[in-house]
């Protein structure tokens, strides 16, 4: 701890933020890149990642501008500030690449992401597997007399918390797309 009592990486969007830039705590980071919508900038930016070993955790790609043939890129990736920086700054030098946006950094944002859950059971499990996704929103898209498959979205924590209840009632697979994240506010 420092002598402000602050440990070291701690998160605070204040204006204030005293965390080294050199710091070795790893941190989960969301970035919203725009892109040109053409052939192979996808492969460009993961090329960017793989090419210098940072590992993608999520990626969702969507067209943002179709008069302006742009797209955006959400990427989680985890690393020290110093590897955040540097991967947004090569980001930024990519010739297809419009911008960068480090939301993670850039206030607060909304980020959810959607399930599928495959949940077999029979009797009570079957019963307490509806329950409970009842209790976490989550919509029943396919039944057999067997099987459950429900489709759920959410923060990734609420969808590790639905995915470590049904385990024992019986989960078979969850099938999990990347995270989207916007900025709040204007």
């Amino acid at each position: 701890m420092s002598a402000l009592n602050i440990k070291k990486g701690s998160t605070s969007h204040s204006a204030y933020d005293l965390r080294s830039a050199n710091s070795e705590v790893e941190e989960s980071h969301t970035l919203a890149v725009i892109v040109e919508n053409e052939p192979g900038v996808l492969a460009r930016v993961i090329g960017l990642f793989s090419g210098r070993g940072y590992n993608i955790d999520s990626l969702t790609v969507a067209e943002v501008d179709h008069t302006g043939h742009r797209s955006r890129i959400t990427i989680v990736t985890r690393g020290t500030p110093a590897v955040i920086d540097q991967i947004e700054a090569q980001l930024s030098r990519m010739v297809p690449v419009h911008a960068v946006h480090d939301l993670t950094m850039d206030g607060p944002s909304v980020q959810r992401e959607l399930a599928l859950v495959k949940v077999r059971g029979k009797g009570e499990h079957r019963i307490e597997a509806l329950r409970l996704a009842e209790i976490f929103r989550a919509n029943v898209v396919d039944s057999t007399l067997e099987s459950f498959v429900f489709e759920m979205t959410g923060t990734p924590e609420k969808i590790d918390a639905f995915a470590d209840l049904m385990r024992p009632l019986g989960l078979v697979e969850i099938a999990r797309t990347g995270v989207a994240a916007l900025k709040r506010g204007f």
